[in-house]
């Protein structure tokens, strides 16, 4: 065991600063006091599991917060009680819950405020409307919107919830899982039709899924709503992740899924590659 832990409860006047936090002889008695060594501890603790979205085994916890595995065990399960982490067998992962507590905080980071500007240009270009999302359980959350001149029916905002599988920004964010992820997202996800177009087949959605993800965009029409039609790209972060999606809206009768793909697209792959400048610089 690490000596620094077997330390962490017996602290004495003279014991050293670990790289825990925990406090020196040598710091002011009111940074002693102000210190809290347990959420440091927690923070690491999501910072791991973030960094390992697939999920990691308590022992695979234990050694890179150089934790023991008792230490360890409380921080996951006290995360998981809170709802902020899940447990799949012996896998812990973050939860969606760290998207609703984020979410006021997403609307006005400074990813999406970069973003704006180049989601506008599109925007402006066809008078539809730019948004972006992220992927928050089955659902996706729209995280920035850039509404267009014209009216669409669905009211949408920053904080929107709409599921996942039948919108072409949720099928880019799942295109970015592997094959067996997406059968099981499918076979946990309610499935359901929302307009008469709204394709329910799970063996249907995984082939239209991954082929998003070959064609790296995706296409939904009038599956959300009759009338309505959305284009979709992904955003990716420097290891080449799927991050966020960004899409344009339109109805029926303004374009055809042809026209979308011919004049949209590479306006929106543009916008999507001027977005992934910003990950490169972080």
């Amino acid at each position: 065991m690490n000596q620094n832990l077997r330390n962490v409860n017996r602290i004495g006047p003279m014991m050293d600063h670990d790289k825990y936090g925990v406090a020196s002889v040598n710091e002011p008695p009111e940074q002693n006091r102000d210190h809290v060594t347990s959420v440091e501890r927690g923070l690491q603790v999501i910072e791991i599991l973030a960094a390992n979205p697939a999920g990691l085994s308590l022992s695979e916890v234990a050694e890179k917060a150089e934790f023991t595995r008792a230490q360890a065990r409380r921080f996951l399960l006290t995360l998981t009680a809170t709802g902020y982490a899940t447990q799949d067998g012996r896998k812990f992962m973050l939860s969606p819950r760290l998207i609703s507590v984020a979410r006021t905080w997403l609307s006005g980071a400074p990813l999406w405020s970069f973003a704006e500007p180049f989601m506008r240009e599109v925007s402006q270009a066809f008078s539809e409307s730019c948004s972006a999302a992220v992927l928050s359980g089955e659902d996706v959350v729209y995280v920035a919107r850039m509404p267009g001149r014209r009216i669409v029916s669905v009211s949408l905002h920053v904080g929107t919830r709409l599921p996942a599988f039948c919108t072409a920004m949720g099928r880019v964010l799942l295109s970015g899982l592997s094959p067996a992820e997406v059968e099981a997202f499918l076979a946990r996800a309610q499935i359901r039709a929302l307009s008469p177009k709204t394709e329910t087949d799970r063996s249907r959605l995984k082939a239209i899924i991954l082929q998003a993800g070959r064609d790296d965009f995706a296409i939904v029409d009038e599956e959300l709503e009759l009338g309505l039609r959305s284009i979709a790209v992904p955003i990716r972060d420097r290891t080449g992740g799927i991050v966020a999606a960004i899409n344009v809206s339109t109805q029926t009768a303004r374009h055809s899924c042809a026209e979308m793909e011919r004049t949209i697209l590479p306006r929106l792959k543009a916008a999507a590659a001027r977005i992934e400048d910003f990950f490169v610089v972080q």
